[in-house]
């Protein structure tokens, strides 16, 4: 069977939509810690690989938009420099909802259920308590993006 982009499309968010699903449900099962976190929000494949520079702020705003509407998971960067993965925000799910999307890198604080599960951190935000809008760098301080420095 051959897959058209729609097709590969709706299996890669259905794919997306059954991890965030599952690790909800790990998330209840083990037990959740409340917590209060300040930080960036941020897409997790610049991020990892890197690809616009630190990721970070006004620099990258355009692009952490693109990456949300596309599926990319989102996250906050802690203060604490930990990354952890957002499955909800306010009782919506992260995969290109307008919520995330509007938010993102954005500084925000936030009052949410946080779970460890084999080495990753999650976040199931309850409430945003403040958003700070974007408060990082922009490309003057990080130089042309992509491939900054």
């Amino acid at each position: 069977m051959k897959f058209t982009s729609g097709r590969m499309g709706f299996a890669v968010f259905g794919g997306l939509a059954l991890l965030l699903t599952v690790v909800g449900a790990a998330a209840a099962a083990t037990g959740s810690t409340r917590v209060k976190l300040r930080g960036e929000i941020i897409d997790s494949w610049c991020q990892v690989s890197g690809i616009m520079g630190v990721g970070a702020g006004s620099a990258h705003h355009q692009c952490a938009i693109w990456c949300a509407v596309g599926g990319v998971p989102i996250g906050i960067l802690g203060e604490d420099n930990k990354v952890y993965v957002l499955l909800k925000v306010e009782g919506k799910d992260t995969v290109a909802s307008p919520t995330i999307v509007d938010m993102q890198t954005d500084v925000v604080t936030v009052d949410a259920e946080f779970v460890e599960r084999d080495g990753v951190n999650y976040l199931i935000v309850e409430k945003v308590l403040v958003n700070e809008g974007i408060k990082l760098k922009n490309h003057v301080d990080l130089g042309i993006l992509p491939f900054g420095e």
